[in-house]
């Protein structure tokens, strides 16, 4: 072919991505929240109407003290770029970082055969937005290249989930669609997320021992609400009257513990909340509501005897698509005080002033406080059922398998429940998809519940034309969908989302684990399940082949990001989550049919049976994707000033409950994200020695950067510490002071430099 025809057709194509990218930076997408949700307002301490699971029927005789599994658990820090890049999540090219909440972890799990140690699991928990294709393809390249003793993790049994969170840093992600408002693919959040990972799993590796793992469940009441009660309605009423809520309100906790000694080296909990307890304006890092339960819990069992000192709490993801952390509901930000009109979530006709509330929405902090409240309300009820496992825990034992395969969901053909024959559609998002959610509003006149084809603002005219017009084959393939962007046959510059997904199912015993590339909503995920379970149940998947009925949990987004994933019914109504169900209304059934059919690999013990085709493989585009995001170019301190220096000091005295502010002559983070290490700590002044007492983990100490001069490279640093004011809070009366650690890049050198600076001492009375 000749070269200046490609060239040609190059320049057009870049030219055109360029216009979008110059648009959508102007206009803003519709702050569609890749993920959101809500419910009741009661304070809760202790997790009530606690669900044991006493199995039915006999117990395998195993003797009391026999350890069951190897076990392994470890955390690793993945805290990318805290400035200058697009948050993840709400995809609002305005949202960006500007400083760091709390720092964002890997938390892997290993699970291993006894008698065949070769059988295992990894279950890793990502306080990002989303298990991610290219994030995985990292992560299997990197143990491989760790060497033989890491040959016994592969692509069949390392499920890389999200916590889903709505405020980590974006630019990592694979496809097109997620890097428009990200600006493209920066390694460097790439590399730090992939990173961490392998260090999570090394941890974990080295710490394998025999050990014990248990089960229970518990119900946690006021974590979580539905966002989209109206969608929800249109599924059976005889099917909604198996239960007692719109969202599951079910923790499901495995309990690792090593035999050795008898401490417990982790948890790995399962509960459905969106991670959009901080709120689209926020633009600070943190792993919202399950990062802040997952810190909790860690600092809370390893200062006991019962926990090891680097015991690990891992909140993962579940049926996550139509629930809120937004638990008081939503209301019309107009001054009105209504609530928003129950089918589309508008007020006056327009979704942009329809929020929703959480526990503490009252406090003008971007969602801090009620993000903190719910996460705290997810680790009382874990720390509950974790003390109660004694009691209502069921010990684990049976094999462990895994499976992993690819599926082509442009065109899968399957039964439909009622005996016909339906097949999926290549990708496509329909016009609810830019109204967003109550968690976060879209833009423009979009609204949800749209099955029509309303006339959208000209910008999304454009848009569209640059990708493609959707076929007649694909418009009565979705259908009812209007379909706003065909993204799943649109490959300019390179495909916009996925169409081949991962299916992925892991095995302990009765214990089964769907991993979900996407977000099932309420009802969907509770069909999957029970698929699962009745499919696993005739195929006596359950342990040594009694009567016990399996366990099925469902873990996500994982491995990939499909969007959402909606019962036919709810497909119908096509508010967000519906017109978000990539692959048409028969997405759910495909999902269900491609893990049901894979079961009996899960059953057999032969290496040459138990591993399904492995399916055609993903694109993976590291190496090819756009990045618009501009570099660290240098740093300098003001005139007559230098790194570190105090520019606004402590007061010299302050009472619990009121924040220390202090500001430093600071350098871009983005130099050295720190990771394993922090930007900035609180010192107490103890027997002469200062001792750090606080953090980048904690969430009341907060890290704020501000660039002063882009001409000369100048910037402040500024520390707020929330000082807390309980009375059972750990900070006693004393002596403290800030200390805040930067690098500085060179003018002209590029090399890059440590510094630190020390803020006054001050008193807390």
């Amino acid at each position: 072919m000749a070269r200046s025809p490609i060239a040609a057709a190059l320049a057009v194509t870049f030219l055109g991505l360029l216009i979008t990218f110059q648009l959508i930076s102007r206009f803003g997408l519709p702050n569609v929240g890749f993920f959101h949700f809500q419910r009741s307002t009661e304070d809760v301490t202790t997790a009530p109407n606690q669900t044991p699971l006493n199995p039915a029927g006999p117990q395998p005789v195993i003797p009391e003290d026999a350890p069951t599994y190897l076990l392994g658990a470890g955390r690793a820090d993945i805290t990318g770029p805290v400035v200058e890049i697009n948050l993840m999540g709400y995809a609002d090219p305005n949202q960006v970082g500007s400083g760091l909440r709390q720092r964002l972890y890997s938390r892997a799990f290993i699970v291993g055969g006894l008698d065949k140690p070769e059988d295992r699991i990894v279950y890793l928990v990502l306080d990002t937005q989303s298990g991610d294709t290219a994030v995985r393809h990292g992560i299997l390249e990197g143990l491989n290249e760790l060497g033989p003793e890491y040959g016994v993790y592969g692509k069949d049994n390392v499920a890389v989930t999200g916590t889903h969170s709505h405020s980590g840093p974006g630019a990592w992600l694979n496809y097109l669609l997620p890097q428009i408002t990200s600006k493209g693919f920066e390694k460097q959040s790439y590399r730090a997320i992939v990173d961490g990972a392998l260090l999570s799993i090394q941890r974990a590796h080295e710490s394998l021992a025999p050990g014990f793992l248990s089960v229970a469940k518990t119900r946690i009441q006021d974590a979580n609400t539905n966002r989209s009660p109206y969608a929800y309605l249109a599924n059976p009423e005889e099917e909604r009257a198996r239960y007692d809520h719109d969202v599951d309100k079910t923790m499901t906790m495995l309990k690792f513990q090593r035999a050795a000694d008898g401490r417990d080296i982790g948890v790995l909990t399962w509960y459905p909340v969106h991670g959009t307890s901080m709120l689209g304006n926020n633009t600070l890092i943190s792993g919202d509501n399950k990062g802040v339960a997952a810190v909790l819990f860690e600092k809370d069992i390893r200062s006991t005897d019962e926990g090891s000192a680097d015991f690990v709490a891992g909140f993962s993801q579940a049926n996550v698509g139509d629930t809120s952390p937004n638990v008081l509901g939503a209301y019309c930000e107009d001054g009105s005080g209504d609530k928003c009109n129950f089918e589309d979530s508008t007020c006056g006709g327009r979704s942009q002033l329809c929020h929703g509330r959480g526990p503490m929405f009252r406090q003008k902090d971007q969602g801090a406080s009620s993000c903190y409240e719910i996460g705290r309300r997810q680790y009382a009820g874990a720390k509950d059922l974790y003390h109660s496992m004694a009691s209502t825990g069921v010990r684990l034992n049976g094999p462990v398998r895994s499976l992993h395969t690819y599926r082509d969901f442009s065109n899968f053909t399957i039964q439909h429940p009622n005996g016909s024959y339906v097949t999926t559609c290549p990708a496509a998002l329909g016009y609810s998809f830019a109204a967003g959610t109550t968690d976060g509003p879209g833009a423009f006149d979009f609204k949800q519940n749209d099955t029509g084809s309303p006339d959208a603002n000209p910008i999304w005219a454009v848009v569209r034309n640059f990708l493609r017009e959707p076929s007649e084959t694909q418009k009565a393939c979705h259908a009812p969908k209007p379909i706003l962007l065909d993204v799943g046959e649109t490959e300019r510059p390179y495909l916009w989302t996925p169409n081949i997904v991962d299916v992925q199912l892991l095995r302990i015993g009765k214990f089964l684990i769907i991993v979900s590339p996407g977000e099932a909503t309420t009802m969907a995920g509770r069909r999957w399940r029970e698929a699962v379970s009745r499919s696993a149940s005739s195929l006596t998947l359950s342990s040594n082949g009694n009567d016990d009925p399996p366990i099925v949990v469902l873990g996500g987004p994982a491995n990939s990001y499909t969007h959402y994933i909606a019962t036919e019914e709810e497909y119908g109504i096509q508010r967000y989550e519906g017109a978000s169900t990539l692959y048409g209304p028969h997405t759910l059934n495909a999902y269900i049919n491609a893990t049901t059919s894979l079961l009996p690999y899960l059953h057999s013990s032969d290496p040459l049976r138990n591993h399904p085709p492995p399916g055609p493989d993903p694109p993976i585009h590291t190496n090819i994707s756009l990045n618009f995001n501009s570099k660290v170019r240098f740093d300098r301190s003001p005139f007559f000033k230098k790194f570190g220096q105090v520019l606004k000091n402590v007061e010299p005295v302050y009472h619990r409950g009121e924040t220390v502010h202090t500001t430093f002559v600071g350098a871009n983070p983005r130099n050295n994200l720190r990771l394993e290490g922090t930007f900035v700590a609180v010192e107490h002044l103890s027997q002469g020695n200062w001792v750090r007492v606080r953090d980048d983990s904690d969430w009341d100490l907060v890290y704020r950067w501000r660039r002063t001069s882009t001409v000369l490279g100048t910037s402040e640093v500024g520390v707020e510490w929330e000082i807390p004011s309980g009375e059972k809070e750990d900070v006693k009366q004393g002596l403290y002071r800030v200390r805040y650690f930067g690098d500085k890049k060179g003018f002209g050198t590029g090399e890059v430099e440590p510094f630190e600076g020390v803020s006054g001492v001050f008193g807390i009375e």
